[in-house]
């Protein structure tokens, strides 16, 4: 697990406090993986499968029979193994984790209900932790007024805190910082509803 009991605590508090200081309001959502990723296993083992008959055809007197029989092991030993989550994981090209996870990010952007806050003042903080991928999306009232480049900024030293194995600090600082900006271009009016939920969102 990415995060402690404690950890979620801390990080309710951080938006809680962060939102104080502004009218907008901040989701975090960490998930433990974006995709399954199951159809790399077969599709790993069919490939390897389909190159074993080769060198046995042109270099050996093997019975075709042997040679299918052989080409099954292969395909059950390496997909078994390509099962495995952290191989399965491994085996997949980077760019295809991104892609899965921008798409779950934004799928909780609209499952949180960031896009329904009164001012469009929603930005979600998310962590996909398989992928080790992080995003964060603005709602469009914020989106126009705080360039991509700053939230890319948090984006990057949270992933580097997340990678030396100290997420719930570097969620923290993010949220902070977060809310900072969002106290610049949108502060708290006379009324300051709590729209959405404080406390961290941990999802399969």
């Amino acid at each position: 697990m990415l995060v402690t009991a404690n950890d979620r605590d801390k990080v309710g508090a951080a938006i809680s406090a962060a939102e104080k200081a502004t009218s907008g309001e901040i989701v975090a959502v960490i998930a433990s993986s974006s995709a399954s990723y199951v159809s790399v296993a077969p599709l790993v083992a069919a490939l390897v499968a389909l190159l074993v008959p080769w060198p046995l055809i042109y270099f050996t007197w093997w019975p075709v029979q042997w040679i299918y029989l052989l080409q099954l092991a292969v395909f059950a030993v390496v997909g078994a193994i390509a099962y495995y989550r952290p191989v399965r994981l491994a085996l997949v090209p980077k760019s295809i984790k991104n892609e899965r996870a921008h798409k779950r990010a934004v799928e909780q952007f609209l499952a949180q209900n960031l896009y329904t806050t009164k001012s469009h003042t929603g930005v979600l903080i998310f962590i996909s932790s398989a992928e080790r991928y992080a995003e964060i999306i603005a709602d469009k009232n914020i989106y126009v007024k705080v360039p991509q480049e700053r939230w890319q900024a948090l984006v990057d030293r949270l992933t580097l805190r997340i990678g030396d194995g100290d997420p719930a600090d570097g969620l923290v600082e993010t949220i902070t910082e977060t809310g900072a900006l969002m106290a610049t271009h949108f502060p708290p009016g006379n009324s300051n509803p709590d729209e959405l939920p404080n406390h961290l969102i941990v999802i399969d």
